[in-house]
């Protein structure tokens, strides 16, 4: 009978598990058609992007029902609890992280016109670092390998430092050129998005190494986004905008 229990309590984390999984494979090809979407402005690829939501919704949805399930039934300890309560964990971020990438094709459903000097480069650069993260965070907790995902953790401030610069470079483009406004406002919300994209596979890395060590790490996490107090100069040929016209 015992043996019985404990063979059904490990099919039902399996079916969690593959759950899970299916739908990390699914989170990274919404943010890397998000990402296409965006660079090649690609409304039909965009829309399908958008469409595609549902089924991580979903999926959040059903995971979250059989760990529920799993602890009520089986009253799970240990490795086994910390196991349940990471795939809900897990499953939380990797529907916002859905949520973010469908954002970011409802913004290339705006942008019709080529972004300004390289700013769509350095988008697509950001968007191919935040992939990759998220893949290997994917990776190291399919693996449950905790220093696979601090590898992750530790280089988030590389994101940030990417979504820094991109900010100032938008900014400039504005004050610059007013026409470039709506463009580079659509393209600001674009980087602000896949800069929390990258939060979220540091929040899973987080998740992979209460599960592993069953402790949560004992350090600030490292963050380098410094946009909230960037300030720019407005060029000197501008027109202040305290000027009138003349007494």
């Amino acid at each position: 009978m015992q043996g019985h229990i404990v063979s059904s309590f490990e099919e039902a984390l399996d079916r969690i598990n593959e759950s899970l999984a299916r739908m990390g494979g699914l989170a990274e090809r919404q943010l890397a058609d998000s990402i296409d979407a965006i660079t090649r402005r690609d409304r039909t690829l965009a829309e399908q992007t958008i469409a595609s939501d549902k089924q991580i919704d979903e999926l959040e949805v059903d995971i979250e029902a059989q760990a529920l399930r799993l602890i009520a039934l089986r009253q799970p300890m240990a490795i086994d609890l910390r196991e349940t309560i990471s795939a809900i964990k897990i499953s939380s971020d990797l529907e916002r992280i859905g949520d973010l990438a469908k954002n970011i094709a409802k913004r290339a459903q705006a942008v019709d016109q080529a972004s300004p000097g390289r700013a769509m480069q350095g988008l697509g650069r950001m968007g191919r670092q935040v992939l990759t993260q998220l893949k290997e965070v994917l990776d190291a907790y399919a693996q449950r390998d905790h220093e696979r995902a601090m590898v992750v953790w530790r280089r988030d401030e590389e994101i940030d430092e990417m979504y820094n610069s991109l900010f100032r470079e938008l900014l400039t483009y504005m004050m610059e050129d007013p026409r470039t406004i709506s463009l580079c406002t659509h393209l600001l919300f674009v980087a602000k998005n896949l800069e929390r994209i990258g939060d979220h596979s540091t929040n899973i890395a987080e998740t992979i190494q209460f599960l592993v060590k069953g402790e949560n790490i004992g350090q600030n996490r490292p963050k380098g986004d410094t946009t909230s107090v960037t300030t720019l100069e407005y060029p000197k040929d501008m027109p202040s905008k305290d000027a009138g016209t003349a007494e």
